[in-house]
């Protein structure tokens, strides 16, 4: 039987949508589930929440609920999956904090979870707590594959994979929906099916290198063309694409682009290299 843990149960839109894809997943009918929080409420509303997706689709999974660090140890016993999803000192006040600091002396910051002094606190105060789960795991489920969800990717992922010995990926969404929103705002959803693409970076900073259609085909410039021809609005609603041109890019995308940045908006998304 297989047994998934989930740390940071209160996250509850989070765990319903993670863990109620796993109920309905035949392969993992009959597996046990663990939900540990320190916060007794949100724990319970999450246990409900879960409860009534299981009893939904026949109850294939057995949900048990955890509650504080003298029970942490019981909820990793024999995992085989532990699900990160913990976010340390919570929104109010850490998050804030990590923004308004570095705003009184300047330094502003678009998403203060992932890279710069806001990540580096969030880092900070949570490899603490990830490292106390990881000697809990050394302990009780060796073998378990941790699935680490919680921000910042990289520093957080890299601690767990470089210094505790516990098996780790980090998952973003940031990766599986790039291209699905890039197309889809730029309407061209003929493409989706199939679609290969080519992704490098960190969560929060990724950068989309090759894209190719079902049969092959390079969609790298039509999808260049096709934002710098987009309206206002959609490049509005898409501030963090990035177009960079370089010595190999078509004379037309270097022209359009350039006149992007002549029309005052560029500059949010274009970056010419020196060799363009």
């Amino acid at each position: 039987m297989i047994k998934i843990t989930f740390m940071g149960a209160g996250s509850t839109v989070f765990l319903r949508n993670v863990l109620g894809d796993c109920i309905y997943t035949d392969a993992l009918k009959g597996m046990e589930i663990a939900l540990y929080d320190i916060d007794g409420q949100r724990l319970e509303q999450s246990a409900a929440i879960l409860e009534a997706i299981n009893k939904g689709n026949g109850c294939p999974a057995s949900i048990r609920s955890y509650l504080g660090a003298e029970n942490r140890r019981k909820a990793l016993s024999g995992a085989d999956f532990v699900i990160n999803a913990i976010q340390v000192g919570g929104y109010d006040p850490c998050t804030i904090t990590d923004f308004e600091i570095p705003k009184k002396y300047g330094l502003r910051q678009t998403i203060g979870d992932t890279l710069g002094i806001g990540g580096i606190m969030r880092a900070l105060r949570t490899i603490p707590v990830m490292d106390d789960f990881a000697k809990d795991m050394r302990e009780v489920c060796p073998d378990a594959l941790f699935l680490n969800y919680t921000n910042p990717m990289a520093m957080l992922s890299g601690y767990m994979q470089r210094y505790t010995g516990i098996e780790t990926v980090g998952l973003c969404h940031s990766v599986q929906v790039c291209s699905e929103g890039l197309l889809k705002k730029l309407g061209m959803e003929d493409k989706l099916e199939d679609r290969r693409e080519l992704i490098a970076g960190i969560n929060h900073m990724g950068w989309l290198l090759e894209l190719k259609d079902k049969d092959g085909n390079d969609l790298t410039n039509d999808l260049t063309m096709m934002m710098l021809d987009a309206s206002v609005h959609t490049r509005m609603m898409c501030p963090w694409l990035l177009v960079r041109m370089h010595k190999g890019t078509p004379y037309e995308v270097k022209v359009k682009a350039i006149e992007c940045i002549r029309a005052g908006y560029g500059h949010r998304h274009l970056r010419l290299g020196g060799d363009c």
